[in-house]
């Protein structure tokens, strides 16, 4: 391997001269303390490193050691229950040799130590493929770790154990055209190279995350993409949060990307203490928690999405629904933004790299429903959503344009809905979702078959909500028809009665679908009834002046084993005048 010399220091960025065997995003190590980094440009022998921990110290003249591999993750037992920075080091570990991270500190990601009981399903003599599911690992009781067969490995199996092994002792050997290859629980990969799988599926299911704003009107699929871009304080975090607590995925990885510290301390305590809905275990027995914060190392931020991505396609073939927050990306693309000033390369739209709409449509590209490989052609899905912190709430930065040309759903925040109270704080307005065709069978067969219809409704009552607002800013109330009248009143109910949610509340903080759809439907079936009466000459005032509105206003607390409740309600309005 190649034994360079520092000729440059600049911040995150090192030039080494004399790696002439080494190639484009390779591993190398910097300097006396062996400093993680990797190559990003090569020119003759000259190779520009981003280093992923602080180079306060190195010199010119200091040694660079190429490792001749790419910067990897570790996949196998010990994922989960665990904290790691950008580039998989596992915290918990690090932690007990001190309360700041060792520069050059070199720790597996995946505890060694640790013996992991092994029931294989192969049995000696059988031929597997790549993909192929060779045993099982409780990982924790939530979650039956799969142990596949690595990618580019086929033949006949010729011995399989049983039993308590590491990650790093040999479980099993396969024959196979070049020789004799030995199998592990634990198996690598390149974070920068997309896990391959037999063919990619159109997403039909929703993602059901239980927030009526998400689910009714925005809906997003297992296996699509999402963007939260948003002011700060207008509720990204919270809305990522939620969505990582009651979402109906396998397994969340929570990617913490140079966002704030604190936010990341809250993920760790509230997620150990949070049930699991279906089962009541604790949330974090099926959660991977990536933690790259303000205060770490810039260019690990760069990394710490493809290390997470990376994770999650890896469950995904396994044949599980993951979901993936990423939060934030604008972090990430501050990164990318620095690194390039640093090699001084022309600069794009506010001074962000040329290549960054390439890079973002990379991540999210990652995503997807797809067939797995091996011979079972079990399915798997992954769900990319990413927060966007424009500078002052700017849907027009680069990064927010960039991600918006290539996801499929936009939930757009609002600060002025945040200063009013009002979460999940997603502006029906501006926000969309081009998944409806996708989900059209789905709920129409689940749900109700006039559930699309009732939505449309609710959206058209929303729009034509602030048309009239904007009326009666200029001319007064007093102008309004007692149909527009109502449909301000009936708009109203929609947003605090339906869209408006409390994250504090046992029953209001996550809804079913059968349970939004009862709502809606419960609400537009009031304003039907309404209109009625208008038609025969009485007055708004006077029709909305019945004692049903409270019963209406009360629905989001009517637990969801009760739901005849709302049944009964709607039959009550049915009833009425």
């Amino acid at each position: 391997m190649d034994i360079g010399k520092i000729i440059r220091v600049s911040g995150p960025l090192v030039q080494a001269e004399g790696m002439k065997t080494s190639k484009m995003f390779d591993v190398v190590r910097v300097g006396e303390e062996k400093l993680l980094g990797e190559i990003i440009r090569l020119e003759g022998d000259i190779a520009s490193i981003q280093v992923y921990e602080e180079t306060e110290g190195l010199k010119v003249g200091d040694p660079v050691f190429g490792t001749g591999e790419p910067l990897r993750v570790e996949l196998g037992p010990g994922l989960f229950k665990n904290i790691f920075d950008g580039i998989q080091r596992p915290l918990s570990q690090i932690e007990k040799k001190g309360d700041f991270i060792i520069r050059g500190i070199d720790i597996p990601s995946l505890d060694r130590t640790i013996k992991w009981e092994f029931k294989p399903i192969v049995k000696k003599g059988e031929y597997v493929e790549s993909g192929d599911i060779i045993g099982i690992v409780q990982e924790t009781p939530l979650i039956l770790h799969k142990i596949m067969v690595p990618y580019g490995i086929s033949g006949e199996i010729i011995e399989i154990k049983e039993g308590n092994f590491t990650v790093e002792e040999e479980i099993g050997k396969v024959k196979t055209k070049n020789g004799v290859v030995s199998l592990y629980l634990m198996q690598k990969w390149p974070v920068r190279k997309p896990r391959p799988f037999k063919k990619r599926l159109n997403p039909d299911t929703p993602l059901v995350t239980g927030q009526r704003v998400i689910d009714t009107l925005f809906p997003i699929l297992k296996g699509g993409t999402a963007c939260i871009p948003g002011p700060f304080g207008s509720g990204k975090t919270v809305v990522l949060h939620q969505i990582a607590k009651w979402a109906d995925s396998e397994i969340v990885i929570y990617i913490g990307c140079g966002e704030r510290g604190n936010e990341m301390a809250d993920v760790l305590i509230e997620f150990p203490e949070l049930k699991d809905p279906k089962s009541g275990r604790p949330l974090i027995e099926r959660t991977c928690l990536i933690a790259n914060t303000s205060n770490m190392p810039v260019a690990a931020r760069e990394a710490s999405i493809y290390t997470g991505v990376t994770i999650g396609e890896y469950f995904r073939d396994m044949g599980y629904s993951v979901a993936l927050m990423a939060d934030s990306t604008s972090r990430w693309a501050e990164a990318l933004r620095e690194i390039s000033g640093r090699m001084e390369e022309m600069p794009g739209e506010e001074g962000y790299p040329a290549y960054l709409g390439t890079r973002i449509a990379s991540f999210y590209e990652r995503s997807g429903k797809v067939i797995c490989l091996g011979k079972d052609d079990r399915i798997g899905s992954l769900s990319l959503l990413g927060a966007v912190s424009p500078p002052g709430g700017d849907l027009t930065d680069p990064v927010v344009q960039m991600t918006l040309r290539v996801v499929k759903v936009f939930w757009g925040l609002d600060d002025q809905l945040a200063y009013q109270r009002h979460f999940p704080a997603i502006n029906w307005l501006t926000s969309y979702s081009l998944y409806e065709r996708n989900i059209e069978r789905y709920v129409r067969e689940k749900v109700a078959p006039d559930f699309l219809e009732i939505r449309s409704t609710a959206i058209s009552l929303l729009e034509k909500e602030a048309e009239l607002l904007e009326i009666v800013r200029l001319v007064g109330m007093e102008t309004l028809s007692p149909t527009d009248k109502l449909i301000l009143e009936i708009s109203r109910s929609i947003r605090e009665d339906f869209l408006h949610q409390s994250a504090f509340d046992e029953q209001d903080a996550y809804t079913t679908l059968k349970k939004q759809y009862l709502m809606l439907k419960t609400i537009i079936l009031f304003y039907m009834k309404c209109l009625k009466e208008i038609e025969k000459g009485k007055s708004v005032e006077e029709i909305l002046k019945n004692p049903v509105r409270e019963e209406i206003a009360r629905m989001k607390y009517i637990p969801e084993d009760n739901l005849e409740e709302i049944s009964k309600l709607q039959e009550k309005i049915s009833t009425l005048f």
